[in-house]
């Protein structure tokens, strides 16, 4: 009922009876621009439901513009001010040029643009000329024939030319293809820049040299439109600097084939919005995603930047019909011209095809639990354990796993920051950045243990490969260290480096310390021997952290089972990240 509604009332508006000439220029109103083709098809499925003549235009660097239309001007004012007091279309709206957009992607299969004015192509040609192009060795133009040749360009070429002005940074006026005092002047800038004669009006040899500049940050490239009939997928991809390398669901791999170390991923799977976050979630524990960088995850699409010390990865994926297609671009950082205009190329080429990768190509690969289809798995510098020892997730664990990290995390989920590193008892607590609610806190054992009582130590031995921490069981040697230090506990216990910093449990589940690492003081221990830090230094190190520790005097003995189940409740995973 809305869109009829709207309907009727844009019918009566325009029913003028002034004829519109061929000659007229027609111009749109510009009701929005998004960063991303998904996001741009979303608004303009949205107004496309209510109101007529929607349609979706690249703007060119990555940005997509909604407009209604073609319309004669007065049409467009009449429609820009009813929509604009009727709240349809936001307050800043405005009325745009055909010279403004470039390729229209909305309603799929048309170009309207073909009606009026044509848009400019990136990349851009050389600007077009009725006459035949001088020699390039042939003398110079005079300011005189240099007008006369511009005037022989159409309005592509002029375009073209505020395009590359804007490009190199000399102009920041409108794409209007007029050539007025702006333009002028940046083309005086341009001209003494390149130690030209600064007349403000460029020679046919000085039109070419800034188009020669503008394209050369593609040169070498090979940008090639690929149809990928496997993935369903049809973009422009630069076949310089890469070439197909295998299949391997969901991810079509392209790799470097050249001095640039460059590589790209065609994204393509059958799913919903559940795999679309799914596939969401696992693109950033991959190596060619770096932990910086914005992300953004829609209802029907999401982007991953992610910005390392040596590359750059932006992954682009969209929804659409029960199909999840996209692309990754990885490029070596410091390379930001080239990557951000190979990356429009990118965006504005990319075709949905028919059909998705078939889960079952190329399952020949290597297998293993790091790789996921092909690609490896971020993995942290040194994993260890630790434990919570209160309600608000603080965690216990050993020093070892703190030092020199950009960040630490535990489980691999939750921030973690530093509360206090005591090296010399090799202890260290840690707050999460977001409050937690574990499932169970330590509690420590405040009776004196009897030698050669039974223990055990709960730990993620091999460092999270198996998902849950383990139990390894052992005795209480002694409870002084070999010097006689008495805040250490010797265990007679073959445990695995993962597990230090796991909690020392008794046979009720009670914390009798915390495992200490292998290696103590640069010297390997004898196999089958550990050491603790014991309740006494743990209890001191809350304390001074104004946590207060839970107690007991109880000595208990629970069934195997159940003392696993209550230590797997408070122990952590510990990560050290670069």
């Amino acid at each position: 009922m809305t869109r009829y509604f709207l309907g009727f009332m844009l019918t009566i508006l325009l029913c003028a009876p002034a004829a519109w000439s061929q000659d007229e220029p027609l111009v749109w109103v510009q009701i929005e621009a998004q960063p991303s083709l998904a996001e741009a098809q979303a608004s303009a499925r949205r107004y496309g439901a209510d109101l007529q003549d929607v349609n979706g235009f690249s703007l060119g660097r990555g940005w997509y513009g909604i407009a209604l239309g073609p319309y004669r001007r007065d049409e467009a004012e009449r429609v820009l001010q009813v929509y604009r007091n009727e709240g349809v279309i936001a307050r800043d709206s405005y009325i745009a040029e055909s010279s403004d957009f470039q390729r229209q992607f909305w309603p799929v299969g048309a170009n309207l643009l073909t009606r009026t004015e044509p848009a400019v192509p990136q990349p851009l040609a050389q600007a077009p000329e009725t006459a035949a192009a001088p020699d390039p060795a042939a003398p110079d133009e005079t300011p005189r024939e240099a007008r006369a040749s511009e005037a022989r360009l159409d309005r592509d070429g002029r375009a073209a030319l505020q395009i590359a002005l804007k490009w190199a940074g000399f102009y920041g006026g409108a794409i209007d293809a007029a050539f007025g005092q702006g333009t002028r002047a940046s083309m005086g800038r341009w001209q003494e820049a390149n130690n030209f004669e600064v007349t403000g009006i460029l020679t046919t040899a000085q039109r070419r040299e800034l188009l020669r500049q503008y394209n050369a940050v593609l040169e070498g490239l090979g940008l090639e439109m690929v149809r990928d009939t496997a993935t369903g997928i049809a973009v422009k991809l630069p076949m310089g600097v890469v070439e197909f390398d295998r299949y391997e669901p969901p991810f079509a791999h392209f790799k470097s084939k050249g001095d640039i170390d460059a590589r790209v991923l065609l994204i393509s799977q059958e799913g919903d919005r559940n795999t679309l976050a799914g596939l969401y979630d696992v693109m950033q524990t991959l190596e060619i995603v770096p932990k910086t960088g914005p992300r953004n995850l829609e209802r029907d699409s999401f982007r991953l930047i992610g910005e390392g010390a040596l590359q750059i990865s932006q992954t682009e994926v969209w929804l659409r019909d029960g199909q999840i297609k996209g692309f990754t671009l990885i490029w070596p950082a410091g390379d930001e011209e080239r990557r951000s205009r190979l990356l429009g190329q990118m965006q504005d080429s990319f075709d949905w095809l028919s059909g998705t990768l078939d889960p079952t190509a190329g399952n020949t690969a290597e297998q293993r639990i790091d790789l996921i289809s092909g690609l490896e798995v971020r993995k942290p510098r040194l994993s260890r354990s630790g434990f919570y020892a209160d309600q608000d997730g603080a965690v216990l664990t050993t020093s070892e796993v703190v030092q020199n990290c950009g960040r630490i995390t535990i489980d691999d989920m939750y921030d973690a920051a530093i509360s206090l590193d005591d090296a010399g008892l090799g202890i260290a607590l840690l707050r999460p950045t977001e409050r937690l609610a574990p499932q169970n806190v330590a509690t420590f054992q405040d009776l004196t243990p009897r030698l050669m009582s039974e223990i055990a130590v709960a730990g993620y031995s091999y460092g999270g490969i198996l998902g849950a921490p383990t139990m390894t069981f052992g005795q209480l040697a002694d409870l002084r260290g070999l010097n006689g230090e008495e805040h250490l506990k010797r265990l007679a216990i073959t445990a695995l480096d993962g597990d230090a910093g796991g909690p020392v449990l008794d046979a009720g589940g009670a914390v009798l310390g915390m495992l200490l690492p292998h290696v103590q003081n640069g010297r390997a221990l004898p196999e089958g021997v550990s050491f603790a830090a014991d309740t006494g230094a743990l209890r001191q190190v809350l304390l001074q952290n104004g946590i207060t520790p839970r107690i007991t005097a109880e000595l208990g003995d629970i069934p195997a089972e159940a003392l696993t189940n209550r230590a797997g409740a408070m122990t952590v995973l510990v990560s050290c990240w670069e």
